[in-house]
């Protein structure tokens, strides 16, 4: 594997994907920085490097062109702070404005290109637009783990324009290297942990688990498509009725690894300030819904994590969003840092499990928080990444 520590940058001009695509509140201001946070060492070994920088991301999803509320501009910045210098910004990204920019870099200098995903060429994975971009920078650094998953011109085609300078930076080495060491190198018990709403989501992720851990515990608003598969009253818990099959054949299949919930919280509507109460898992009543795992699911899941050896934790285990329902994905996480604390590996992987583990204060004190959702899902279940092809060929 190629990375940034073999190459000298020392007057080259790289041309980085990061992936910057992190969530603004209605005043535009950055809620979470951690992806922005996770490229920072690749970005200031580059310009210790005495290279110039030069930034690609998306933003959000934008449908027709340029949209204020997608433009990389609100994260000048915040990025120019992290960095400690001004970050320039182009407010293209193929366009006169960034050649012009690109251009006039000098060594220990970073610039921002505008969101890539204003091109629909972009997402279509267009060798043209890849071309013009690739003009920009004399080096290709590929460190958007979180987008590693898709085709598209600035992850994946853009390495053919540069045959022998294209590169891993240090988030994407770290996110391989962390996954593998978990799926390759993994000391027992392993216990992986599955939140999130919907079985359909993963079920190949499951399916590929199961030969490999020791027990995967299964809770979040998927959990109860498993417990009305298997005759439970769920009241109005979320369910997916076309998957109970699956969820039937995927118990089989697991032999006794699957932990099912005992109990929830449960809440007379989906809200805060709703009713609370307490009910085992198959006897939650009609008018009812499950929010979060209850106290005996949180002693059983608890015991496993802390005697686990390996931990893998993909999606939260209630609506931790609200106050009311955010104790059984709190409880977890800590489970998951005294573990770590005595010597457990743990890969929080992801989407909303970073979210949690960021919004609990806890995300320095487990192994690796991966930045990758869809991209850590699709590795583990085996699929080739084009983004990783694309540096490795």
């Amino acid at each position: 594997m190629k990375t940034i520590d073999d190459y000298n940058f020392s007057g080259h001009k790289a041309l980085i994907r990061v992936d910057f695509n992190v969530p603004l509140n209605s005043n535009l201001q950055i809620t979470d920085d951690s992806r922005i946070l996770a490229a920072i060492p690749t970005i200031k070994k580059i310009l210790n490097d005495g290279g110039s920088v030069i930034l690609m991301s998306h933003l959000g999803r934008p449908k027709n062109g340029p949209e204020d509320r997608f433009s990389l501009k609100h994260i000048v910045p915040h990025l120019s702070k992290l960095l400690k210098i001004n970050v320039g910004f182009a407010d293209d990204c193929i366009g006169e404005s960034a050649v012009s920019a690109a251009a006039d870099l000098l060594p220990g200098e970073v610039l921002l290109l505008e969101n890539v995903r204003f091109y629909k060429e972009e997402t279509k994975g267009d060798e043209e637009f890849a071309k013009k971009l690739a003009r920009l920078g004399d080096v290709y650094v590929n460190d958007a783990f979180g987008t590693a998953h898709r085709a598209h011109a600035s992850t994946t085609i853009l390495a053919k324009f540069f045959p022998n300078d294209k590169l891993f930076g240090y988030v994407m080495a770290n996110e391989l290297k962390s996954i593998n060491k978990l799926l390759n190198d993994t000391e027992r018990p392993f216990t992986a942990i599955m939140g999130g709403a919907k079985v359909s989501d993963k079920i190949l992720l499951i399916d590929q688990l199961i030969d490999k851990v020791d027990y995967l515990l299964i809770g979040g608003g998927m959990s109860y498509t498993f417990a009305k598969a298997m005759g439970g009253k769920i009241g109005k818990s979320l369910v997916e009725e076309d998957k109970m099959d699956e969820a039937i054949s995927i118990m089989n299949k697991a032999k006794g690894k699957i932990i099912l919930p005992k109990d929830s919280i449960i809440a007379d509507a989906f809200s805060n300030d709703a009713k609370i109460a307490t009910a085992n898992n198959d006897a939650i009543p009609d008018d009812w819904m499950g929010l979060d795992i209850g106290p005996e699911t949180i002693k059983d899941f608890t015991e496993i994590i802390k005697k686990s050896k390996s931990i893998l934790w993909n999606g939260p285990l209630g609506v931790f969003e609200m106050s009311n329902f955010q104790q059984g994905t709190k409880a977890i996480a800590e489970a998951i840092v005294e573990a770590t604390k005595n010597g457990s590996y743990s890969l929080i992987g992801g989407g909303d499990s970073a979210a949690a583990i960021n919004k609990f204060h806890l995300a320095d004190q487990v192994s690796y928080v991966s930045t990758g959702g869809g991209a850590l899902l699709e590795y583990i279940e085996g699929k080739e990444l084009p983004g990783v092809k694309a540096i490795l060929e």
